[in-house]
């Protein structure tokens, strides 16, 4: 196996592992008998350890996730409210990113420095793209002017917890609840006279 290819499987294990468990529940132990190697040979792959892996592979999932998110909302339809349907297709495609977790367990497990890129690279990466288009949708007069740093934490936040969801209790579709709570943004929840 090339040298590429060996380091390449030990960061898809340790991304996966690092994304469902997060920082402080993974051990170098857990991503070698993930990979099938021992876990003093990570250190060949990886020289800084632990937290070097994963930072490494956190940044390259939340690249991952800003040129998706990016693409999806870019190949949208017209329409802010098309746009928003397709940042949740996408983000309801791929595994879900628990910022929250990373922002109460993650980061402070971690070196201030590492801990203050990615905070700045989820917030690029997952919240910009939405904030983007929010914001591009009030300049072309689609939508009023609001703050929408919030708002696009929020749409973020609930399309993402759609994820948490069991299926033996999905009543709809992912994809359909996080329709609906778009179209209650837009239409609001109080009743037309």
């Amino acid at each position: 196996m090339l040298e590429t290819e060996a380091r390449e499987r030990v960061l898809a294990a340790a991304e996966q592992l690092f994304a469902r468990k997060g920082y402080a529940a993974v051990t170098l132990r857990d991503i070698a008998t993930e990979v099938g190697i021992r876990h003093t040979s990570l250190y060949h792959h990886v020289p800084g350890g632990k937290e070097e892996m994963f930072v490494e592979v956190t940044e390259r999932h939340l690249k991952r996730h800003r040129e998706g998110l990016t693409r999806a909302i870019q190949q949208a339809q017209p329409g802010i409210r098309e746009q928003l349907f397709a940042a949740a297709d996408w983000l309801l495609s791929q595994p879900p990113i628990d910022l929250l977790r990373m922002v109460l367990s993650d980061m402070p497990a971690i070196e201030p420095r590492h801990a203050e890129r990615l905070s700045q690279l989820a917030l690029e990466s997952m919240i910009q793209p939405i904030y983007n288009a929010l914001e591009h949708a009030q300049q072309q007069g689609q939508i009023t002017q609001l703050d929408f740093g919030p708002i696009a934490g929020g749409i973020l936040g609930m399309i993402e917890s759609f994820h948490a969801i069991p299926e033996p209790a999905l009543v709809k579709s992912r994809q359909e609840m996080a329709y609906v709570m778009i179209d209650a943004l837009f239409n609001g929840l109080l009743p037309r006279p």
